[in-house]
């Protein structure tokens, strides 16, 4: 049996379809897909818990995500004090408010790296947990991604380095 060229065409479509489905999961950023950052949004989260240079994510219908960064570990100062770690693959589940079961960044504590396990959002505050212990700062700090290396104050790294160089 012979298929004219509109058949064939709607049967591949099916078949890509359903091979797209089978995954159960959107993979980003793709053309017309939103990027991690807006979805982190969609779960009321602000954009800047993630590092900039995310290259794709995957989200399950269940809400569990894994996130690849460009480089293999970014490291960053935030608040003056804080040292964090991003892998190039962080994992974990998110709902709205919620981030859980969260692998793949940590903070320095003294001279050991702890793993972040959970990030809450309460109101215009993010907790973040290691263990049973938590710090807590405004979402406002986070409105923007930080970038690896010199996190949120590129433009003073920038000129230290320059200043170091000459």
């Amino acid at each position: 049996m012979a298929y004219s060229r509109p058949q064939k065409t709607l049967i591949l479509l099916l078949i890509l379809t359903l091979i797209l489905s089978a995954f159960g999961g959107r993979k980003g950023p793709i053309y017309g897909l939103p990027t991690a950052y807006q979805v982190l949004e969609g779960f009321d989260f602000p954009p800047g818990i993630l590092p900039a240079g995310v290259t794709s994510y995957l989200l399950r219908q269940d809400g569990s995500f894994e996130v690849y960064l460009s480089e293999d570990d970014c490291e960053f100062k935030i608040a003056g004090q804080y040292q964090l770690k991003y892998r190039q693959k962080i994992t974990g589940t998110v709902q709205s408010g919620a981030i859980k079961n969260l692998n793949g960044v940590s903070v320095k504590v003294l001279f050991l790296w702890i793993g972040i396990n959970e990030v809450d959002r309460s109101g215009d505050e993010l907790s973040f947990y290691v263990g049973p212990l938590s710090a807590s700062f405004g979402v406002a700090n986070f409105e923007e991604s930080p970038r690896c290396d010199c996190g949120f104050d590129c433009a003073t790294a920038a000129t230290a380095a320059a200043a170091a160089a000459s």
